[in-house]
């Protein structure tokens, strides 16, 4: 099967192990990721302002682009998905919204949210299978301990990422289970690490990190996996307890036996 992919910037920069290892687990896989033409950042943050029109624009296009080669919209980052898919929902569902982003984008490129966009975790479950991913390990990582980290944007708001129950979600787990380990199960799994707020007030992020961080250690974790760059950074620049923080197609790549030996 093959997707129209989309990256975004920080994963052709900070977060090439998040790309790369996603790329050759997918070929494992028989998955074909084909990157966008010409993408453009996505924005890196949903903005709710209705009048805000331009920076959804990049997003537009690379769901356009899907649409006309009757593809798929795949995604990985997490910040990357969220805004995608909430732009894709209010050209579906705001008509003042969706006539102004046709204005901006003219007669050649119209879209009316005909892309279904699809984050990589749900392609694993919906369109692989757990049950079949399971069967394609070679390095099952046995007698690892792995805490699961969502955090904000891969599953708020919920009734428009609908990939999980936001409060109680499994897929993640899921995913932990068909690669061989034991999915740890901690109270701060989908809250957040502080996010931009690095930027502005780094106490903040260093605060909200401690707290996820020291909550997987106290369940017995051996690691935390994540799909976010900027929660990866977090929880590694600002929490006090150290825990090492690994994107999750890593560990993937480590079990379908794609990823280079150390």
């Amino acid at each position: 099967m093959k997707y129209s992919y989309y990256p975004g910037c920080t994963l052709k920069t900070k977060a090439k192990e998040l790309n790369n290892y996603a790329i050759r687990s997918a070929a494992a896989l028989g998955i074909e990721m084909e990157e966008v033409e010409n993408w453009q950042c996505c924005g890196g943050v949903y903005t709710a302002s209705t009048d805000e029109i331009a920076t959804k624009l990049s997003s537009v296009r690379a769901l356009a682009q899907a649409r006309d080669k009757g593809q798929d919209l795949l995604t990985l980052c997490s910040a990357c998905h969220n805004v995608i898919k909430r732009t894709n929902n209010e050209i579906l569902n705001n008509e003042d919204f969706s006539m102004k982003v046709n204005n901006y984008m003219g007669s050649d490129m119209q879209y009316h949210g005909e892309t279904k966009v699809v984050h990589y975790l749900e392609m694993l479950r919906d369109v692989v299978g757990f049950d079949t991913l399971k069967s394609k390990v070679v390095n099952p990582l046995k007698n690892k301990k792995i805490a699961a980290y969502y955090g904000c944007l891969l599953l708020r708001p919920g009734e428009v990422m609908a990939m999980d129950d936001p409060e109680n979600p499994q897929i993640m787990e899921d995913f932990i289970k068909a690669i061989g380990a034991t999915p740890v199960i901690f109270a701060q799994r989908n809250e957040c690490c502080g996010g931009y707020q690095t930027l502005n007030d780094k106490s903040i992020a260093q605060s909200r990190s401690e707290k996820v961080v020291s909550s997987a250690v106290k369940q017995g974790a051996d690691c935390i996996i994540t799909a976010c760059p900027l929660c990866r950074y977090n929880l590694e620049a600002n929490a006090v307890t150290e825990l090492p923080v690994i994107y999750f197609t890593e560990l993937l790549a480590q079990a379908l036996g794609v990823k280079e030996v150390q």
